[in-house]
């Protein structure tokens, strides 16, 4: 996390889980940064990380776990879709020092 605060870069989260629910969750994964519960998904529609998805033959309305890189003007940089926690990270970080050169 201070990597990304030496950059001068915010990490927020968001699910349509209740605060009860991202309180557990931020402590089991030992999360440092906010979690924005949306559970009338306005912040996640207004995004279009909420779209049809299939499992296992089934049809279904779910959240696509995206990263949005906002600038400090509002606008959006860059999108990672169908992103995977594992080395995500480390894969924004470098983005983010990329845009420093």
């Amino acid at each position: 996390m201070n990597s990304f605060k030496k950059l001068n870069a915010a990490v927020v989260g968001c699910s349509a889980d209740n605060v009860q629910a991202q309180t557990k969750f931020k402590a089991k994964h030992g999360l440092n940064f906010p979690l924005l519960a949306d559970t009338d998904f306005n912040v996640i529609e207004a995004y279009g990380a909420r779209r049809m998805k299939s499992f296992l033959g089934k049809t279904f309305l779910g959240i696509v776990r995206t990263t949005f890189w906002i600038g400090a003007d509002g606008k959006v940089r860059k999108v990672w879709e169908k992103v995977n926690a594992k080395g995500h990270a480390a894969e924004v970080l470098a983005a983010l020092n990329d845009s420093k050169t």
